[in-house]
């Protein structure tokens, strides 16, 4: 069986899905509950993961590949560093709930570079549970407007679209073992947050 790691919980989706307030309403949930729980998110707010989101804002150029061996970098430390590692917190009892893991790599990076060279370099351990937020290109565009910021280089109409084939070849591929929990992006967020719980506790028998 490939490796997966237990209590390790990823939300996915696109941008605007919906995961960030979900992955949060969780979190509340489980804490309630008087689980131990930490929240983390892709890329980090570390050192690498500042400067992939330099390179997201444009504010620093990078070539398509040294930006995915950025990531994976910085997932390499979000995972394993002795300090703040997820590994090291999930391995002792913490439920670790993270926005974004390696599943978005292989959505986002392989629009434009080879599958298998950026599935090479995210050899990482799977979650448990992938709890995937998933919406319509459109949904998720309205949502980003509706923020008034400036686009991130990623968040383009016709490049979203890609970027959710993607995501499907790459869920086609989870190993026996990781469990793929879809939630329809357009529900109440309060109705889709119960659907979330009910599956992690099913899951983790909780």
């Amino acid at each position: 069986m490939e490796n997966i790691l237990d209590n390790f919980i990823v939300f996915e989706g696109l941008d605007g899905c919906g995961k960030s307030t979900q992955l949060r309403l969780l979190a509340k949930r489980l804490s309630d509950c008087g689980r131990s729980v930490a929240t983390t998110f892709e890329p980090t707010g570390n050192e690498i993961g500042s400067l992939v989101r330099r390179v997201l804002r444009r504010e620093v150029s990078a070539t398509a590949e040294a930006l995915a061996l950025l990531y994976s970098a910085d997932r390499h430390d979000h995972l394993y560093n002795s300090g703040h590692g997820i590994y090291r917190m999930a391995e002792g009892g913490t439920i670790v709930l993270s926005d974004r893991y390696f599943y978005s790599s292989m959505a986002y990076q392989t629009v434009d570079l080879d599958w298998d060279f950026i599935s090479s370099i995210n050899q990482y351990p799977h979650p448990r549970i992938v709890i995937y937020l998933d919406a319509s290109v459109e949904l998720c565009m309205e949502r980003i407007d509706a923020r008034g910021e400036d686009r991130e280089l990623f968040e383009r109409e016709e490049y979203l679209s890609r970027v959710k084939e993607n995501f499907e070849r790459a869920f086609s591929e989870l190993p026996q073992g990781v469990n793929l929990v879809r939630i329809p992006a357009e529900l109440p967020v309060e109705r889709a947050s119960e659907l979330v719980h009910e599956s992690v506790k099913r899951i983790l028998s909780l």
